[in-house]
């Protein structure tokens, strides 16, 4: 048998085993009905489940990088804030502090400068600027004393502003660094500038703090976005940064973008009080990434797996809860057919038995004449045609027994409907049935040989439960061949126990796919003409009586039934 095939349920191959027998009830649509509706009910949460987890995970990777990220620019834009404010904060103490005779003096000036990087570090010089832009003092590496800054942009910011707190640029000096400038009015309506250098070596530590990872990245842009400090993704001081950032926020901002290299990154940055600067930092999300690619992949394998699981266990159990509707549906099927089968037979046995009845009344009269016209020709010397005469009283009287022998046959299997056991000889119990086939034999030619072991011994069994089994089979066997076939039928004993009745035909045999069905209940290769439950009672009436049956076919060869049936009495 095929392996679809044996895997198959029966419910599912309902109109291939018996194309003829109608259903109410569509199986595979209530199967599919039931696997649709568990599956749904099932999966549906698990779904629910699998996407909230996966959506509050990417949420919580998400704020365990945003959250460090705001803490960081805020920290750090605070300490550079500080800084600045600290410097710009120690020049104006300067300022009002010392006279302007004092800041005019050179020596007092390289004093003063002195003590500011002793206190503050980073200064690198400091000089007095006249309301005109010139520098009437300096103190630094370089000779600047002189030097008119009147027609530069940051003179005129700090005339009107008061301060000014430069980007970072090169000038004479050669290396990066940025100006602190503040104006003080004097009594007489004039004014003068204190302007100082501040290195970026401390700026530039103070914007890359100490517990960034190797995927992340900080430094400050002015307004332009050029990079006031370096950067470790973007390039070095005073190169064009390669995005535009929004100067305007004061406040510390976090963001997820790309990069201008297509790379995923949580940027945040925080415009630095009272200076052109922003400090900027960035984390590219690729671990982020690697992290919640894996957690997915586990969520996919967990979802899949537990779907899979969730779908067999579904397939399983509405097989199994349709097959047994199937299995309830073609039991209460059968009994109820097996009840009309019985209830035919017994009417069957009743109208037999009526009318053999009444056909033996009229042969005991027809029986009783002839025996008389038989005496009255003995009786009478001088009777005409004799012999002639002889011959058609014996005839008559020979038709006459052949029709007792015909209605004594139908009431024994008329009688024995319901079980009773008596002693019985197969050979007698096969040749009574084979009487009903005889003039079918006859007819179509068919040769019917029945072969029985000596000494026999006979079997306690039920008679009329027999009589149906055999004749189920034979009405087959009948069936099955064409006319001029050939039926044989070996009877003898099995060990001490038990009697086998062996029944072969030179049939149109079974397909192996048959085999496995021939016993269920409303299967029959008849079609229209065959109920179905021929075999199905026979193998019910084989097992009641503690027998068995055993069928083996070839197609296009024949089939062959084997009846095995105990010699006692089952317990």
């Amino acid at each position: 048998m095929p392996f679809n095939l044996r895997i198959t349920p029966k419910f599912w191959r309902q109109f291939e085993i018996d194309p003829a027998h109608g259903s109410f009830i569509n199986y595979r649509r209530m199967w599919w009905q039931c696997v649709i509706v568990m599956t749904s009910v099932c999966l549906f949460p698990l779904i629910i489940t699998t996407v909230i987890n996966a959506y509050q995970y990417q949420e919580v990777l998400k704020s365990e990088n945003i959250a460090p990220a705001d803490r960081l620019v805020s920290n750090t834009a605070r300490t550079i804030s500080f800084f600045l404010e600290e410097r710009r904060s120690a020049l104006d103490f300067v300022v009002r502090e010392r006279t302007l005779e004092e800041l005019s003096n050179g020596r007092e000036l390289a004093r003063l400068l002195y003590r500011l990087k002793q206190v503050f570090g980073g200064f690198i010089d400091i000089g007095l600027i006249n309301s005109r832009g010139i520098q009437v003092s300096y103190a630094g590496p370089l000779d600047l004393q002189g030097k008119n800054y009147s027609r530069q942009s940051w003179f005129h910011e700090v005339m009107i502003r008061g301060v000014h707190i430069s980007d970072v640029f090169m000038g004479f000096r050669g290396y990066p660094h940025f100006v602190i400038a503040i104006k003080h009015d004097t009594e007489d309506g004039d004014y003068y500038i204190v302007r100082a250098t501040i290195d970026t070596q401390v700026f530039n530590d103070l914007a890359r703090p100490l517990n960034i990872g190797p995927a992340s990245d900080t430094f400050m842009v002015n307004a332009e976005g050029v990079l006031q400090t370096p950067s470790r993704f973007y390039g070095s001081v005073l190169q064009k940064a390669e995005w535009t950032t929004n100067m305007e926020s004061f406040h510390t901002t976090v963001r997820e973008l790309e990069d201008p290299q297509s790379r995923a990154i949580i940027m945040g940055s925080r415009q630095i009080d009272n200076s052109p600067f922003m400090f900027v930092y960035v984390h590219q999300t690729q671990g982020l990434l690697t992290g919640w690619l894996a957690l997915r992949g586990k969520l996919i394998g967990f979802f899949v797996i537990s779907t899979l699981v969730v779908i067999v266990v579904i397939l399983g159990v509405c097989t199994y809860l349709v097959s047994a509707v199937y299995e309830a549906d073609r039991r209460r099927e059968a009994v109820l057919h097996k009840v009309e089968y019985t209830n035919k037979l017994a009417s069957l046995g009743r109208l037999a038995a009526g009318v053999a009845h009444e056909i033996n009344n009229p042969l005991a009269i027809i029986n009783e004449k002839a025996g008389l016209l038989e005496d009255l020709i003995h009786l009478t010397p001088d009777f005409p045609q004799k012999e002639k005469a002889h011959e058609i009283v014996q005839s008559i009287l020979g038709s006459v027994d052949r029709c007792s022998t015909i209605t004594h046959r139908l009431l024994g299997f008329a009688r024995h409907i319901d079980v009773n056991f008596e002693t019985i000889y197969l050979d007698n119990l096969v040749k009574n049935v084979l009487g009903f086939l005889e003039k079918e034999s006859h007819y179509r030619e068919i040769e019917v040989k029945l072969e029985v072991e000596e000494n026999l011994p006979a079997i306690e069994s039920d008679r009329g439960q027999l009589q149906q089994v055999f004749l189920n089979i034979l009405n087959n066997a009948f069936a099955a061949v064409e006319d001029g076939g050939k039926i044989e039928i070996h009877i003898n004993s099995v060990r001490d126990d038990q009697v086998a009745v062996r029944i072969e035909d030179n049939g149109c045999g079974m397909p192996p796919e048959h085999m496995k069905l021939i016993f269920e209940p409303f299967f029959s290769t008849k079609g229209r003409k065959g109920t179905g439950l021929g075999l199905s009672i026979t193998y019910g009436i084989i097992k009641k009586l503690k027998g068995s049956i055993e069928v083996d076919s070839q197609e296009g060869i024949g089939t062959t039934f084997v009846v095995t049936l105990p010699v006692k009495r089952p317990a």
